[in-house]
């Protein structure tokens, strides 16, 4: 008898704190402010995440990681020579960039500025000097969100700066998915820092604009941000949560912390579940034993 009333109880045990855990999982969902979010399982897909991840939108700089796609796929040398001239001048919003016309870099030095520092000047760049121009590079890039089946992904130039360069959340973990295949844009995207020589006499010192690149506390594969004011702050990225390799894909974030400080929260959310889970498979494993 007493061994019947111990299963019982050890039974009520192990359920309830299942039921427990469930629900506190399912009402601590993470408080995340960008308005629209994706978390997924970088191996197997599964949708641990989202916010509104169907919503089409402007992405901004986040378009560089498709440019990086498009030089890599031509198999164009890294370490050609290229000269910046008049034409690579941007008259519109978001002109501002630190590469002056006449200066000399290497291709894979302008596809780390893009990459790691957002360079726009760098990107539009790199779309000219590819065979075609701009105009074959932007169909190149369009024919490879086809090919990647982000199928409502659309490119009209190689920086972001274009608010018709737009997607959603579910193609951007797509697009990240992709990206992170390569190991040259994983290292150039998660450089801390570079600096590129402009002349005899000057450098420059570039920055990641991702401010959660090189802390000691997160371990990124591949990442790019983004910015314009249509497209809000973005940020995507590929981590490790857990030993959990995840994609995050956080779109229109208003002010310049908050993507940031979502991706925290979302860290915080996802260990906070492992923690659960470990309580619950080891009181689990107690009640068993004590059957």
């Amino acid at each position: 008898m007493r061994y019947g009333v111990a299963m019982i109880v050890s039974s009520m045990l192990s359920l309830g704190l299942s039921l427990a855990a469930h629900a506190a999982n399912k009402s601590a969902a993470p408080e995340v402010k960008s308005a629209a979010a994706l978390v997924v399982d970088a191996e197997n897909g599964e949708v641990l995440f989202e916010r509104k991840s169907v919503l089409v939108a402007p992405i901004a700089s986040i378009t560089k990681l498709m440019t990086a796609l498009v030089v890599i796929d031509g198999q164009q040398p890294l370490d050609e020579v290229i000269t910046i001239n008049k034409g690579d001048v941007w008259k519109g919003k978001g002109a501002h960039s630190r590469l002056p016309v006449g200066a000399k870099f290497t291709r894979a030095e302008l596809l780390k500025l893009a990459l790691m520092a957002s360079e726009n000047r760098a990107a539009h760049v790199l779309g000219r000097n590819y065979p075609g121009g701009l105009p074959a590079f932007v169909k190149t890039m369009n024919i490879k969100a086809r090919a990647l089946g982000m199928t409502r992904t659309r490119f009209a130039d190689a920086s972001g700066l274009s608010n018709d360069n737009t997607s959603n959340a579910r193609d951007l973990v797509k697009l990240v998915n992709a990206a992170s295949r390569d190991s040259r844009i994983r290292d150039f995207s998660t450089l801390h820092s570079l600096e590129v020589r402009i002349s005899k006499k000057h450098t420059l010192v570039y920055r990641n604009t991702n401010l959660l690149v090189g802390k000691p506390d997160w371990d990124i594969s591949v990442q790019k941000t983004g910015y314009t004011n249509d497209a809000g702050q973005c940020l995507v990225m590929e981590t490790k949560i857990e030993e959990r390799p995840v994609i995050m894909v956080l779109m229109n974030s208003f002010g310049s912390l908050t993507r940031t400080a979502d991706a925290r929260r979302i860290r915080k959310w996802m260990e906070a579940q492992h923690a659960t889970a470990g309580t619950v498979a080891g009181a689990s494993e107690a009640a068993t034993a004590k059957k």
